[in-house]
């Protein structure tokens, strides 16, 4: 399993999400309505809203808020209209290189917060194109191994596509080219598989190693950028070894 991954497993099992459930459900929303604009308000013919969707009901997310922030998207309701979607490029601590995916409607404020995470991190916002290129666009799944046949899973990803199918930690993970995504959700739905999570991530082509308190100074770095109100996802070059990852696992 990738350090990433088992870094989001361990937030998971410490409760993060539990405890901050109302800045969980404020990003879901705004994954909502984003999908919902741009591919309309069906999530049987709208495959973002519909993995949207299915993470809102997974956090137990009301089914009004559900509908609420798709009316949103597509403009029934019109305090969406004001969201966009930015990414954004820079350098944390020790020149670790970071993406960040945000939804805002207010670009100052988004750009403002960023800047003062950084800077205080000793990183710095960078032009677009300074970081990109370090990172690939991929197709990722999770799904729990003890809820289903690992022979299965690899047979159907396989099938639709998959570079690669593992299991680690109780966790199957499968990866793919982006092409690929909707093909391999179409065949985990068809088989009444539930991903854990399902989503287009960045991954970096090379990752950087730095000593045990480096990565976990940037490990709290990234933390705090996901935090922030406006932000939705978070990538870095950091390799997270499992030294580090058992340090933080056994933090209170």
């Amino acid at each position: 399993m990738s350090g990433h991954s088992k870094w989001s497993t361990i937030k998971r099992k410490k409760g993060a999400a539990d405890a901050k459930r109302g800045q969980v459900f404020t990003r879901l929303t705004r994954e909502i309505v984003m999908a919902a604009r741009e591919g309309g308000g069906d999530p049987d013919s709208n495959f973002r809203l519909r993995l949207a969707v299915d993470r809102a009901r997974a956090q137990n997310m009301p089914k009004e808020n559900i509908e609420r922030a798709i009316k949103r998207g597509t403009g029934q309701d019109k305090e969406g209209s004001a969201f966009e979607q930015v990414t954004y490029e820079g350098y944390g601590p020790h020149g670790v290189a970071v993406m960040i995916e945000c939804v805002t409607e207010n670009r100052n404020r988004t750009v403002a917060d960023l800047r003062h995470t950084l800077s205080k991190s000793g990183g710095s916002l960078g032009e677009a194109g300074s970081v990109g290129w370090q990172f690939t666009r991929q197709a990722y799944f999770s799904i729990p191994a003890d809820k289903v046949d690992f022979d299965t899973v690899f047979m159907l990803a396989a099938d639709a596509g998959a570079d690669d199918v593992t299991e680690e930690d109780g966790v199957i993970e499968i990866t793919a080219p982006v092409e690929a995504f909707k093909s391999i959700s179409d065949q985990l739905r068809a088989a009444n598989i539930q991903p854990e999570e399902a989503q287009l991530r960045m991954v970096a082509n090379q990752e950087m190693e730095l000593g045990p308190d480096e990565t976990l100074q940037v490990m709290r770095f990234l933390e705090s950028l996901e935090d922030l109100d406006d932000v939705q996802n978070v990538y870095s070059n950091l390799q997270i070894s499992d030294e580090v990852l058992a340090s933080m696992e056994s933090e209170e």
